[in-house]
């Protein structure tokens, strides 16, 4: 329990809502995260509390949102597609409306919610197609939010030619 402490405490030296954080990556966060593990050979998930297993999933959870909001920032996202427990809406809210960033929430499932944020041209369209849960779009307006999200584009062709063929297979 000790290598866990001091774990989290390294972990927490930068915090979660400092201006540091939002510059370091977050691929850097886990590669710490996974060092310190790995130094700690005495830890293992299973002899943390749940309230100890749910403060570093929340704070995971916080490094990734904070890493999408700074890609925003910088031009590398035009859209970003963030879900998390609705415990956290709060806190993802607050952050987005403190940097003028437009964004739309959506439940997701019984605990968690979508929240979409970026430009306002691709939030128009995500307001037009997604007015139901993700899992019940069409091919076309799958593979459209696909490329709205930046995902790789033949990824995304692939993807709708397997959910297409399924789909006229059901039909048929």
């Amino acid at each position: 329990m000790v290598c866990y402490r001091q774990m989290v405490s390294q972990y927490h030296h930068i915090g979660i809502g400092s201006k540091k954080s939002q510059i370091i990556s977050f691929r850097y966060w886990v590669f710490c995260l996974a060092l310190l593990l790995l130094q700690c050979q005495t830890i293992t998930l299973f002899s943390m509390s749940t309230e100890e297993l749910n403060n570093v999933r929340q704070a995971l959870d916080m490094k990734v949102l904070l890493n999408h909001i700074y890609e925003y920032q910088k031009g590398v996202r035009q859209m970003v597609l963030f879900t998390c427990n609705a415990k956290y809406e709060n806190f993802a809210t607050t952050r987005l409306q403190h940097q003028n960033i437009e964004y739309i929430i959506q439940k997701a499932g019984n605990t968690t919610i979508n929240i979409y944020f970026g430009r306002k041209q691709c939030l128009d369209a995500i307001r037009m197609i997604v007015d139901r849960p993700l899992s019940q779009l069409s091919p076309e307006e799958d593979f459209i939010i696909g490329a709205l999200l930046g995902y790789d584009i033949c990824c995304q062709c692939e993807r709708f030619c397997e959910k297409k063929q399924r789909q006229m297979k059901e039909y048929a």
